[in-house]
């Protein structure tokens, strides 16, 4: 009887596989038992041919030939891994291997993965499909008892290779069409333009944005009997009889200040109290983990997602992070007891202790924690049943676990309850009234505010409120009562801009779309989203590397390449509702409710209208330096040339972004190296050592592998094909 070979996303995982599974032999790209041989991928192996793999008339740019559409897609093996391909390959099709279980990850990317391995392989031998939300011993163990047939994930699959495929044919199509008519290299996504227009759009309004002065009237307070000071402000009912106390003209608001002055007391009318409650937040899911690691700690939504899969992957922390679920299966309860009782260390201990429970003891489950309809393809993100030990986790690590641990303890705990009270005073001067508001609040219940002692309370929105007098205790008032105005002041204020994104608001926008298209379509196209919780990060990631935007503090700012692009792309282009419904046909697919062809049809008219608004040219003119590629032969004198082109024998320059041929327009010339390509590897790649590596030297350098987070030395070198490359790694010691 032959064995069955697990094919894992990454090694990490797959040693993880070969302990619980007991393979403990070395094979090469492989360890084996007696039962299980288990390999890996290194993420993707395969990837979508390039255009000229179905016509060499396709390597040159030419604004003729398109749209490029090809009948049929191809694959490749990705040059860089292609010995790994190999190394499974080999193992799916040799007769000791009867079965094959899928353990990529448990998502349309992971599915995508095996699928292409399986398919360029030429392999027809069975496979299961292992699903797994959490990489303990224990889950992992669960998950090989419970594997399914894997053509039971068909439907994920086509609506992985769906996106996989449109992507493909409107990044192609759209990039070559605009980069040929405007004479610079410009990239265009399905996801990443829309993404695109939205900071270019907000950017607008701020720019347009004219502040008009307003004026507000504060006055202080004191019972007769003495007591704390407590504020009101001047205000007016407008004509839908709200209470408004902005002013507009600065002599009236002069006047006003002055007769309050002088009034000396006012007498409370009105006490109005309205019980309010704040619930606790759900469990997160991978988008509000992004934005609450933005928003206290400034992380991208890149690192977020790395740290996270850091503590799901090599840590065991964590249940699977690329999730859009913020709910639990019922079947997770005693997991979650067990969970909360692996939390009982030290830092996390009192307020483990101020969870109320029932008279029995138990946990409180309610549905905001607990709906099995809500569950996706994985639960919300919480931590393991593993105790953790802090102490072994990075600083940015610890962050994030102690983010997911605190938010599921918060669950349990009771509603924020406080009376939210306004009292209306009037001050008579003379023949005139003046009309004052007096905002504040009476705690009755702090429930999981007693977990955000250094947090202020939010709005329903979430978000901090701005006016502070808001959340001030009041003193016990009543009508008929008379306060002494201690004083009473004018504050001149200014109406303020949109504020521009960060990465927490902008994942935000991204995640609610359908708030961003035309009035008309908002209410049909309301839960319309740009991308997957999966694919968030690395848009934003793209945007900022072809130099579309900007980092600045935490703010996202387009750049005037990204303008420019916006500018002259059509409102299909622009607009998030044909990505969105494309989303949409996605997810549909998955659930068995579209047939991909009928997508993909949509998808190849789409690329058709593409050129054809692409070749109504406008009159914007990009920059040289704006291309993404810098100045072409012959341009700029200030350019400095660091070597030969491998490929053609043209100068190599540098730009903000990569290391590129000045042929790369004449003879499209693809030589390109970006300056991020060895920050993986805990490398700086600098111009003295490009200058090396392009007088094809091989130069050795300390390095850590990303894959395995190996440390050691390895070589680095220009291939012939124009790539950088590492060689003769040796792990130290």
């Amino acid at each position: 009887m032959g064995k069955i070979l697990v094919i894992a996303e990454k090694p990490s995982v797959g040693r993880d596989y070969a302990r619980v599974l007991k393979c403990r032999e070395r094979g090469e790209g492989c360890l084996i038992g007696d039962q299980y041989v288990v390999s890996w991928a290194i993420g993707h192996l395969i990837e979508l041919c390039e255009p000229e793999k179905y016509d060499p008339k396709y390597k040159k740019w030419n604004f003729n030939e398109l749209p490029i559409i090809p009948e049929h897609m191809k694959l490749q093996t990705i040059r860089k891994t292609s010995s790994q391909f190999q190394i499974l390959k080999k193992l799916m099709n040799s007769p000791d291997i009867d079965r094959i279980i899928c353990g990529t990850d448990s998502g349309r990317e992971g599915e995508l993965i095996f699928r292409y391995i399986y398919q360029m392989s030429k392999c027809s031998k069975p496979f299961d499909r292992l699903w797994v939300s959490s990489m303990t011993d224990e889950a992992i163990t669960k998950g090989f008892n419970e594997v399914r047939d894997g053509h039971a994930y068909d439907s994920l699959y086509e609506s992985a290779r769906c996106r996989s495929e449109a992507d493909w044919l409107v990044g192609i199509n759209g990039s070559r069409a605009y980069s040929i008519k405007y004479d610079a290299l410009l990239s265009i996504g399905r996801v990443q333009t829309p993404t695109l227009a939205m900071i270019v759009d907000r950017q607008k309004e701020i720019d347009e944005f004219v502040p008009e002065a307003y004026y507000e009237i504060k006055c202080t307070h004191n019972k007769q009997d003495g007591g704390d000071a407590f504020a009101s402000r001047y205000f007016e009912l407008d004509q839908d009889k709200n209470r408004n106390t902005r002013l507009e003209e600065k002599k009236k608001a002069e006047e006003i200040t002055e007769r309050l002055k002088n009034a000396g007391q006012a007498v409370v009318t009105e006490v109005n109290r309205t019980p309010k409650k704040q619930l606790p937040p759900q469990l997160y899911d991978l988008t509000e983990l992004q934005r609450d690691g933005n928003r206290k700690y400034g992380f991208s939504a890149n690192k977020v997602l790395n740290l996270a899969q850091s503590l799901y992957e090599t840590h065991k922390l964590l249940t699977y992070p690329r999730t859009d679920s913020r709910y639990l299966p019922h079947d997770q309860k005693e997991n979650v007891r067990k969970t909360l009782h692996a939390l009982n260390i030290p830092e996390f201990h009192e307020a483990l202790m101020g969870i109320p429970v029932t008279e029995s003891g138990s946990l409180r489950f309610n549905s905001r924690i607990i709906d099995d309809s809500k569950i996706t393809d994985h639960h919300a993100i919480i931590p393991t049943m593993k105790k953790p030990d802090l102490s072994k986790l990075s600083a940015d690590e610890r962050k994030i676990y102690e983010l997911v641990a605190m938010r599921l303890i918060e669950a349990f705990y009771l509603p924020y309850e406080y009376d939210s009270i306004e009292v209306v005073l009037e001050a008579q001067k003379g023949e005139i009234t003046d009309h004052l508001l007096a905002r504040g609040k009476v705690v009755k219940e702090l429930g999981f505010m007693k977990l955000r002692t250094r947090e202020e309370p939010k709005n329903k929105r979430g978000k901090k409120k701005e006016n502070q007098e808001e959340e001030a205790q009041l003193p016990d008032l009543i009508p008929g009562e008379t306060v002494s105005i201690r004083d009473a002041s004018l504050e001149e204020k200014k109406t303020q801009p949109p504020k521009p994104f960060t990465e927490a608001t902008l994942l935000t926008a991204m995640e609610y779309a359908g708030r961003y298209v035309e009035e008309e379509l908002r209410e049909q196209m309301e839960k319309l989203s740009l991308g997957t919780p999966a694919t968030r990060a690395a848009i934003i990631e793209r945007l900022i590397h072809v130099g579309y935007i900007v980092r600045k503090g935490k703010a996202l700012l387009p750049t005037e390449k990204g303008k420019k692009l916006i500018q002259i792309l059509p409102r299909e282009l622009r607009s998030p509702e044909m990505t969105g419904k494309w989303e949409r046909a996605l997810d549909k697919i998955y659930q068995g409710g579209m047939d991909p062809d009928r997508f993909m049809g949509s998808i190849e008219r789409y690329v058709r209208f593409i050129v054809g608004a692409a070749s109504q040219k406008q009159e914007i003119v990009f920059a040289k330096d704006e291309s993404g590629f810098g100045k072409r032969k012959g341009g700029s004198s200030k350019a400095r040339k660091l070597g030969i082109c491998p490929l053609c024998g043209g100068d190599v320059f540098k730009n903000s972004k990569a290391y590129y041929c000045s042929n790369w327009k004449e003879k499209q010339c693809k030589f390109t190296i970006w300056s991020d390509s060895l920050d993986r590897y805990g490398l700086s790649l600098e111009d003295d050592l490009m200058t090396r590596l392009l007088k094809k030297e091989v130069v050795s350098a300390p390095m850590t592998m990303p894959q395995t987070q190996e440390k050691g030395q390895g070589e680095l070198y220009i291939s012939e094909a124009g790539k950088l490359e590492i060689k003769n790694f040796q792990k130290n010691g």
